[in-house]
């Protein structure tokens, strides 16, 4: 199976060449799964909820899923890719699977950083995993990362592949997906941004370094810090399946759960 990522400079408020810009670089990479960022056709810093709700779009039905269906139909390729959704009168931070089939899949990120809480809702999704013939996908978006149990629920629900559409700014991001990777046995596909967005007096700067890890913490493919690029790469999913390690352990049935509750009196308070 051949998995990738396309990392790029996405421009704020201009959904059409956005768009345009992501059927292009996924035509042109030779993948059968390819992830891209995280709200990728809208841009990241907004300034007002207004602003927001104006470049969200319905999931299904939008310009973006319409464009991203044909074009998987058209390269017979599975498409993850991070979009702003507007969803009986709320606005979520999610991400979509779309397959050659046509169809839709989407999932609302968990963990919401910074000032995405004041503009969207926090995802009520779940973490699920998605049959793509026979291979298992588990999605996540940016923040999630640093959760472990959010990589840690798709593992145990039996992805194989974690796609992870980001817009990285703390950077410490893309190694953690290693630790997350190795605890796991999965690969990760993040799909970083690059670029500097400059909006209302404030400015984030994107990290780029898109990363494709194996079951086993290795990198196989990594993007520059500031360039766009696509890499692909060739996996056997079924690597991520044994999860043995050694004669006499394994990651995930050695867990031991009653022993991870919290105690009342231990448990946090919200």
């Amino acid at each position: 199976m051949r998995i990738g990522f396309i990392q790029y400079d996405v421009r704020f408020g201009d959904p059409d060449w956005n768009r345009g810009r992501t059927a292009d670089m996924i035509a042109a990479a030779e993948a059968d799964m390819i992830v891209l960022p995280e709200l990728c056709t809208s841009g990241y810093l907004f300034t007002s909820q207004e602003e927001a709700e104006e470049l969200a779009e319905p999931i299904p039905g939008g310009p973006t899923i319409e464009l991203w269906v044909q074009v998987a139909q058209r390269r017979n390729v599975c498409i993850v890719a991070g979009i702003a959704e507007k969803n009986a009168g709320k606005l979520y931070n999610s991400a979509v699977l779309v397959t050659p089939s046509g169809s839709v899949e989407s999932y609302r990120k968990t963990h919401l950083f910074h000032e995405e809480k004041l503009w969207f809702e926090p995802g009520d999704s779940g973490l699920n995993v998605f049959d793509v013939g026979e291979t298992r996908v588990g999605i996540m978006v940016c923040f999630d990362w640093i959760f472990p149990e959010s990589c840690r629920t798709l593992a145990l629900k039996g992805a194989d592949i974690i796609c992870h559409p980001a817009n990285l700014v703390l950077p410490y991001c893309q190694d953690a997906m290693v630790t997350r990777c190795i605890e796991n046995r999965v690969f990760a596909v993040t799909a970083n941004r690059t670029g500097i967005e400059r909006r209302g007096g404030k400015h984030h700067t994107f990290t780029g370094r898109s990363r494709i890890i194996d079951p086993f913490g290795r990198i196989l493919a990594e993007g520059a810090d500031r360039e766009d690029s696509t890499e692909v790469v060739e996996i056997d999913p079924a690597d991520a399946r044994d999860k043995s390690l050694g004669e006499y352990n394994d990651l995930l049935s050695d867990r031991r759960p009653r022993l991870y509750e919290l105690s009342e009196s231990a448990a946090p308070t919200e």
